[in-house]
């Protein structure tokens, strides 16, 4: 048996089980199981193009559910793990869809999305390639709008007035070189041409937005005029005078949509997407049965059904070719509040090996989320005020007050997790963020006795939601 070698070089290099949780850890509190298999989740996803070539497309995705009520962090897991897992990655919410024959997004357009995704990052990485390139390129069609073009006026051939101005500035300046291309180049690269203005023709890339039936449902497609009638209808162009700066930047950018090879991209963004997608099903809890039941059964059972074939493994049609979801990864989410993961369809429940509980969050929790994540909300809150010029600061008391209120308040009503601290943080410093730009005083302490003087009539009052909620 032989390794696919060329398969292994082209993966990125990719952080370990340990590697991530210690990733995770910087902005999520808690959870430490979930975050572990989502950890390995990931790394067997890379595991898998080590194997031999044989032996790879037997080994199926672990499938993982998490379960957990809302405030908790399984979004957020998601969120964080989009930045690590360098591969094409889409949040669905499962409400969003509806069994095909009724109007909506048919369960294929999450395939259709993400593939979407992975063309535009294999785009990205492609012009990354030519970039060197496009930028010398862009260059020098700046420099030709630069130059002044001769035109003929009465027999006598004069110079664009507008493109003169630039010419005598040059023609002033002795110690740059002989060459007047050469010179206006040297002023491009050291900015002193950056105030000046150019005109550009470019050509207008406004795609009408069409809704047709197609046989999986009402479907938003945008096709190109030009490419369905050919030559019929000419390339429309519009005129921008733009400073230098932007032109270079435009002008950048259509150079390398030249200079891209778009059958390369979208062959490696069709591979991207089969081999290392990852799907990220949030509130899948809502289309589980129940006992109780409203109207037709569009949302739930129909769904569900429509989604065991991308789960188990399908070919989907997208606009750049057919894709196989064999190999996606699939993480589910949902409160199951009401509902049961055994309300799920048994198939679809097979297809999700992994189920993980998500613990409910306790007051030393909020604490630490208030100041221990690198996006940590009091962070956010001094950083904020900073602007102003007020010197936010805490007492450790004062946060310890925040949180034992927050969960408080959590117990008395709703629990939305850690969503309450926003809220209660809203709450306690509304007061300072209103005067911030007239405060003459830019120091502020928030104290124990501030906190509960600031919070006391959420919890004497019955009626909690007029203050929170």
């Amino acid at each position: 048996m032989e390794i696919d070698t060329t398969q292994k070089r082209d993966m990125p290099k990719q952080l370990t089980p340990r590697e991530i949780v210690a990733e995770l850890d910087k902005y999520i509190i808690g959870q430490n199981q979930a975050k572990r298999s989502v950890a390995i989740a990931l790394r067997n996803r890379w595991r898998r193009q080590q194997v031999p070539k044989e032996l790879r497309d037997e080994i199926a995705p672990k499938n993982i559910i998490m379960i957990g009520p809302t405030g908790v962090g399984k979004t957020e897991i998601a969120r964080r793990l989009a930045r690590l897992a360098n591969s094409p990655f889409l949040k669905v919410e499962a409400t969003k869809f509806t069994e095909v024959g009724y109007v909506g997004r048919d369960v294929e357009s999450m395939i259709r999305d993400l593939t979407q995704l992975a063309v535009n990052m294999a785009k990205k990485q492609e012009q990354e390639n030519v970039k060197e390139k496009a930028k010398e390129l862009a260059e020098e069609r700046l420099l030709d709008i630069l130059l002044p073009k001769r035109k003929k006026e009465g027999g006598k051939e004069t110079e664009d007035t507008e493109k003169e101005k630039t010419l005598e500035v040059v023609r002033s300046d002795r110690h740059e070189t002989n060459s007047t291309r050469e010179k206006l180049r040297r002023m491009l690269k050291d900015h002193k041409l950056d105030n000046r203005y150019v005109e550009l023709e470019l050509e207008d890339r406004g795609v009408p937005m069409v809704e047709i039936f197609s046989s999986s449902g009402l479907e938003e497609m945008e096709f190109n005029i030009k490419e369905v009638f050919g030559n019929i209808f000419p390339s429309r162009k519009k005129r921008r005078k733009v400073k230098v700066p932007e032109a270079l930047d435009i002008l950048f950018q259509e150079e390398s949509q030249k200079l891209i090879d778009m059958d390369k991209v979208i062959e490696q963004a069709i591979k991207m997407t089969e081999q290392n997608g990852i799907i990220f099903l949030d509130e899948l809890d809502k289309i589980a049965g129940s006992d109780t039941r409203y109207g037709p059964d569009v949302s739930r059972e129909g769904v569900q059904r429509d989604l065991l074939p991308i789960v188990e493994g399908s070919t989907v049609m997208t606009k750049y070719g057919m894709v196989k979801t064999d190999h996606i990864l699939f993480i589910a989410a949902g409160a199951f509040n009401i509902s049961k993961p055994s309300d799920l369809l048994p198939e679809l429940q097979g297809r999700f090996p992994i189920r993980v509980e998500l613990s409910p969050l306790t007051w030393q929790d909020f604490k630490r989320i208030l100041t221990e994540p690198q996006n940590a909300l009091i962070t956010q809150y001094r950083a904020l005020l900073k602007t102003e010029g007020v010197e936010l600061e805490f007492e450790d008391s004062a946060i310890e007050e925040i949180a034992i209120l927050a969960h408080r308040v959590n117990e008395l009503t709703e629990d939305i997790g850690a969503r309450r601290l926003h809220t209660v943080m809203e709450k306690l410093l509304d007061e300072i963020s209103f005067d911030a730009p007239d405060m003459d005083d830019k120091k502020v302490l928030i104290t124990k006795d501030y906190v509960q003087k600031k919070l006391k009539d959420i919890l004497e009052d019955k009626d909690l939601t007029r203050y929170i909620l």
